[in-house]
């Protein structure tokens, strides 16, 4: 008498993995592949039907690595064997029987689905960006010569300006940038040579001064990363006073063309005489004759090619320094 017990076989059977039923039956003969998946270090022997493709693989990948997108996949065989290509993707090989990749080492490589995604949003925001810009240009193209002053104006200018809160009468310093900002031989330079200046903003005047046996000497600019940001000297040492307009505008003409010529060789200082030109010829209130409006400034030292004995470049791509030196408690245009 056979005292198995039916109910208990039906149990038992119940709770037989779902997954085994992917197993070759036993009167077949299993296909072996070794699956190598870099991304995840995944190394192993993977047991397919002798009647499952290539199709079978990818989809058992996608089960497996589900943040992959396995449907632009590419399988690399790790050694090159008779009948063998050097590549298999889903497209094509869909059909193609495991059983001719027997004990084969496959190498995986698919995109993450992420990555596709941040890459798919950075083409979408780069056409959105080129419409924009073909549109901005259609309409520049319809505008007046006045209008496009205008709108050049508002490109081509100083977009943010910012003195030193924690210096007294920050107020003033601001009412200086603002005025170089609105200078109309300034706004025709950066119009003509399309320069845009990311901030413009003061200087600490305990901040790039250096003394020696010589004197002192103050860094009146500086040019950061080709216009990114420039920073000018406004005030005296003493802090409570301002430096000549015409002379910090001047500064501003210097870092203005490091805009275009990191170093001081001849095409800057060409480049620069050329700006300060055209921003005196625009200074038509004053005919070019230097003004101190009752404020404090360093005393200009004479012209001609001595200028640039007092430049020097702090080392560093795009960045530009003009300086003034001299005894204490004088000093000297760069």
């Amino acid at each position: 008498m056979d005292s198995t017990d039916p109910a208990k076989d039906v149990q038992l059977d119940s709770q037989q993995d779902p997954l085994d039923s992917l197993s070759p039956s036993s009167d077949e003969t299993p296909v072996e592949i070794t699956i190598k998946f870099p991304p995840e270090k995944h190394i192993q022997k993977w047991v397919f039907s002798s009647t499952d493709t290539f199709e079978h693989l990818i989809l058992t990948l996608s089960l497996e690595f589900p943040s992959y997108d396995w449907s632009k996949a590419k399988a690399l065989p790790e050694k090159r064997q008779p009948g063998l290509k050097a590549l298999y993707i889903p497209f094509s090989d869909s059909s193609l029987p495991l059983s001719s990749l027997h004990t084969t080492t496959l190498r995986l490589l698919a995109p993450q689905t992420s990555a596709l995604t941040t890459l798919q949003h950075q083409r979408e925001a780069a056409t959105t960006w080129q419409a924009k810009r073909a549109l901005a240009r259609a309409r520049y193209a319809r505008l007046t010569p006045t209008q496009r002053t205008t709108a050049d104006d508002l490109n081509y200018t100083f977009h943010t300006l910012r003195p030193l809160p924690h210096l007294p009468n920050s107020a003033r310093s601001l009412a200086l940038l603002e005025r170089l900002k609105a200078d109309p031989g300034i706004r025709a330079a950066m119009r003509a040579r399309r320069f845009s200046v990311g901030l413009l903003t003061e200087m600490d005047p305990a901040s790039h001064t250096a003394a020696s046996h010589e004197g002192v000497t103050r860094i009146l600019g500086l040019n950061r990363n080709r216009g990114e940001v420039i920073e000018l000297r406004l005030r005296t040492d003493a802090y409570d006073g301002w430096r000549d307009y015409r002379t910090i505008r001047k500064t501003l003409c210097h870092e203005l063309a490091h805009n275009v010529h990191s170093n001081h060789d001849a095409e800057f200082w060409k480049l620069c005489r050329e700006i300060e030109r055209e921003v005196d010829r625009a200074d038509w209130k004053h005919g070019g004759r230097a003004v101190g409006e009752g404020e404090e400034f360093a005393p200009e030292r004479g012209g001609g090619d001595e200028e640039e004995e007092g430049m020097v470049m702090d080392h560093g791509g795009g960045r530009g320094a003009r300086t003034c030196s001299g005894a204490a408690g004088r000093g000297r245009r760069g």
